[in-house]
């Protein structure tokens, strides 16, 4: 086995979405998700809505190789990929005054949170443009526009966990912000709200929202799959 590939700090993140358009090898689907769950990662299963994908999986741990053969597992099931997006768990720049515990938390997330079924994801990025270029501002406007979009997320607090990867140099945004709440209309409420900060208003853009219902994994496939 090669040797582990791991993140200095934190845990690798793979979200995988799959399309359940052919034959597909049940038990080696709920194999790959055991197997990788008894190696020690946690593996969030969704059932989507819609169709941009039909389930999905999302992966955290800290051997990216053990994370690559979670996905050649559920392809090797008949599973059709059709999306991914590769992370990692961190701690803000503008986060590092943050309390030891949070720090923790934010680095090594315990998913998915009880009592919040409703999943949501989607990649995003900070404008570049000539007169809306993020990274030419000053550190500190561009603390202060994150703590007054951080007050924001802050009050959904304990309505939506927010979970922000880092993906700079690694895919084709700079991360991904995966969301579980109670209900879906808490997805509406909180998104819209953040819209309106500065930071999002004139400086975010936003790649494809995936919506769906965190689910075992026999839920999720029975949900897609007549008669299963």
């Amino acid at each position: 086995m090669p040797e582990p590939v791991t993140p200095t700090s934190g845990l690798g993140v793979l979200h995988l979405f799959h399309r359940l358009d052919r034959e597909i090898d049940r038990g080696a689907v709920v194999a790959a998700v055991e197997d990788a769950r008894a190696a020690g990662d946690q593996v969030v299963v969704a059932a989507i809505l819609g169709h941009k994908a039909d389930i999905a999986f999302m992966a955290l741990g800290q051997d990216l190789w053990r994370l690559r053969r979670l996905q050649t597992a559920l392809a090797s099931a008949g599973l059709a990929l059709v999306d991914s997006y590769a992370s990692l768990t961190e701690v803000s720049e503008y986060a590092q005054g943050a309390p030891e515990q949070m720090k923790q938390t934010r680095l090594f997330p315990q998913l998915p949170p009880e009592q919040k079924p409703v999943f949501c994801f989607y990649p995003m990025s900070k404008r570049r443009e000539a007169d809306q270029n993020w990274f030419t501002l000053p550190y500190e406007q561009r603390s202060e526009l994150m703590h007054q979009h951080g007050s924001t997320g802050r009050k959904f607090a304990g309505r939506v966990l927010q979970v922000v990867t880092g993906s700079t140099g690694l895919d084709d945004y700079e991360w991904g912000v995966t969301l579980f709440c109670a209900n879906p209309d808490a997805l509406k409420e909180v998104v819209y709200a953040m819209r309106f900060d500065e930071a999002s208003a004139v400086y975010a853009e936003f790649g494809r929202f995936y919506i769906g219902m965190v689910a075992t994994v026999d839920e999720a496939l029975a949900a897609t799959v007549p008669g299963s």
